[in-house]
């Protein structure tokens, strides 16, 4: 009888009194464990069955205090909460942690986790009365910081991941992030600091908290805004196999700059949680109420929608960044509704010419800069694995009519990041032991530059199914406003519309890039024409080997030796040079009899269709060791 003990037969008579003895002797308790924290480290996580050390006994008799049933538990807790607690729990917690592995009992409660595990429900929810607490005091910035939290209180683990508790930390993380605030502890060390603890501890609870009957869209929308946050900040994650690529000396003592690096097991506590469970959890509980079929008066989508896929890519577009992508690419194409849902929502978007903002990016962003920048590469890895039937047939990932719709955003919005207000590319560094920076807004112009990369990969693969069999007319991939002055411009290198011709040629008419190469031509005559004449090149070459004899000679030649004059030397099989002067004449038939003699299927490097047609011969490589670098010098003379 606790109660009895301290305040005799009749409690409600000195209630204010025994409260006042019962959160200063709880305290007293705990203030007692961590002075004498260092000479009792190798006692502080021993259970109650194994041993009755002093902070055994100090740390139950906590125990004992603040059971749930006891008529003064919220005063208490909140005279511990108001006296940082959680900050003598964790220095008692780094203390002893090291130690921990030499007192480890599987299936029992250390009394530390056990003082815990009764602390942490108490959030301020009925029949709870604590307050809320400064968030630098708090269980999340102090104790979900450490290392592993998980690996030394599991059944804490269990405590957090299951009702409210979680909901309500993973709250209060993300007012701290809408806020800017900083709140994190100093680092244990520079492999391991204490934002991605804190993200690690988190993404391994999250799969438990996500599939709970009662999660909350709003838990899912803070919880990516948190892991959004914390991934940003983290340096990016090699695969395994990337990882085994890099050698000793790779990493000599002679660099200048060593970049510190993220643990390794704590690299893998971070992308082992961002498996397949937790994206195909995140997805469900940030979309379920949304339907892919439209109503007859659609007006766009609604702040729920928009909220739902501002939350969801941000955090795909900072994991693309960061994490190995065979992670969580084929997952989120086949496993998620993710590139239907995203389109559903851009074609309603485009089709009433409204974007929502979303809080993630600046304020002067595109609506839909964030959501290509998620569905075009997970889209794009689907078209790398679609096969024919799949694409016409079955009009699979997306309908031949909606990609025609696709194809007008993809090419509107390349026009705009690459002529109509094109950025540089950033130069985006992370320094790996300083805490996220205060601010939640992700760089846009990386974003851009991100966008137009991968729109202009997926526009090419679309071009190439349209070439194969033709669903849309070649006009639905030329921009708008290629002009006079956008052609005048691309003959000029280093220019947008020279960058935009590398890039992306399939936005300009082959009309305009005709005019563009010939310009280019007359200007480089016009340049030599000024500086005098080109080079002069003569070649010996035997009529029964040309092909050979040719790419031995001419395959090292330079771009200006190539443009200038090239004379030909015919050589019999009897090794004498045939006479003539090659006034044009025996270079031409030059030129017909190599390409004659590439082009034949009895040489190798091509075969035929039915209808006649030559196609590059897959078997190649056996009957010619250099064949690709054969292919490579007949684009040349056919250039030529």
């Amino acid at each position: 009888d606790v109660v009895g003990l301290f305040a005799g037969i009749d409690y409600s008579s000195k209630r204010a009194l025994v409260d006042f003895r019962v959160k200063k002797f709880a305290f007293a308790c705990i203030q007692a464990v961590h002075q004498n924290r260092k000479e009792l480290k190798d006692q502080l996580f021993v259970t109650p069955e194994e041993s009755n050390t002093p902070p055994t006994l100090l740390l139950e008799a906590v125990v004992f205090l603040i059971d749930s049933r006891l008529p003064w538990t919220c005063k208490v807790v909140s005279y511990l909460l108001e006296r940082n607690v959680f900050t003598l729990l964790r220095e008692l917690i780094v203390t002893g942690k090291e130690s921990m592995e030499i007192h480890s009992s599987y299936g029992r409660i250390s009394s530390l986790e056990r003082v815990l595990t009764l602390i942490i429900p108490h959030i301020g929810q009925k029949p709870c009365i604590c307050p809320n607490i400064d968030p630098r005091w708090s269980f999340f910035s102090q104790i979900l910081t450490i290392p592993f939290l998980w690996h030394l209180f599991p059944y804490i683990k269990e405590v957090f991941a299951t009702g409210r508790t979680s909901q309500h930390y993973i709250h209060q993380m993300a007012l701290c992030v809408q806020n800017h605030a900083n709140v994190l502890p100093h680092e244990v060390s520079m492999e391991l600091p204490g934002y991605a603890c804190l993200l690690g501890n988190i993404l391994e609870t999250a799969g438990v908290a996500l599939s709970q009957p009662d999660c909350s869209f709003e838990m899912g929308v803070d919880l990516a805004a948190i892991t959004t946050f914390l991934l940003k900040a983290l340096p990016p994650i090699k695969s395994s196999r990337e990882s085994s690529m890099v050698s000793d000396d790779d990493m000599t003592a002679g660099d200048e700059v060593m970049e510190p690096v993220i643990n390794r097991d704590l690299e893998k506590q971070i992308t082992s949680a961002i498996d397949s469970r937790f994206l195909l959890q995140l997805t469900n509980v940030l979309f379920s109420g949304f339907h892919l079929l439209r109503g007859p008066h659609d007006e766009g989508p609604g702040d729920k929608e928009v909220a739902a896929v501002g939350a969801a890519c941000a955090f795909l577009h900072v994991a693309f960044n960061t994490l190995p992508l065979e992670c969580i690419m084929t997952v989120l194409a086949y496993r998620t509704e993710l590139v239907q849902l995203l389109w559903h929502y851009m074609k309603r978007c485009h089709e009433i010419r409204k974007w929502p903002f979303l809080p993630y990016l600046s304020g002067d962003a595109p609506g839909w800069l964030l959501p290509l920048a998620v569905f075009c590469p997970v889209y794009k890895h689907m078209l790398t694995i679609v096969d024919n039937e799949e694409f016409y047939e079955q009009e699979k990932p997306l309908s031949l009519k909606d990609i025609r719709h696709l194809i007008v955003i993809l090419r509107e919005a390349l026009w705009h990041l690459l002529w109509l207000n094109p950025t540089s590319h950033p130069n985006v560094g992370k320094s790996v032991s300083s805490p996220p920076p205060a601010n939640k807004m992700l760089p846009a112009e990386a974003i851009q530059h991100r966008v137009s990369t991968v729109a202009s990969e997926v526009l090419s693969q679309l071009q190439d199914w349209n070439n194969r069999r033709e669903f849309v007319p070649p006009s639905d991939f030329h921009a708008d406003g290629v002009n006079d002055f956008f052609i005048s411009q691309a003959t000029i290198d280093g220019t947008r519309a020279n960058e935009i011709l590398k890039q992306a040629p399939f936005l300009v008419p082959f009309t305009s890039r005709a005019k563009i190469f010939q310009s280019q031509l007359a200007s480089v005559r016009q340049r030599h024409g000024s500086h005098g004449v080109f080079t002069r090149s003569r070649f010996r070459i035997r009529r029964d080997h040309i092909l050979e004899d040719a790419y031995s000679q001419m395959s090292t030649m330079s771009e200006e030796d190539l443009r200038g004059a090239i004379r030909v030397t015919f050589v019999n099989e009897l090794g004498v040079e045939e006479a003539g002067i090659d006034g044009g004449g025996i270079f031409k038939d030059f030129m017909e009899n190599i390409t004659r003699a590439a082009f034949d299927v009895q040489y190798g490097l091509f075969k035929e269709t039915s209808d006649h047609l030559l196609y590059p011969n897959p078997g190649s490589g056996m009957i010619h060791e250099q064949h690709l670098q054969f292919f490579h010098f007949l684009g040349i003379l056919l250039a030529k």
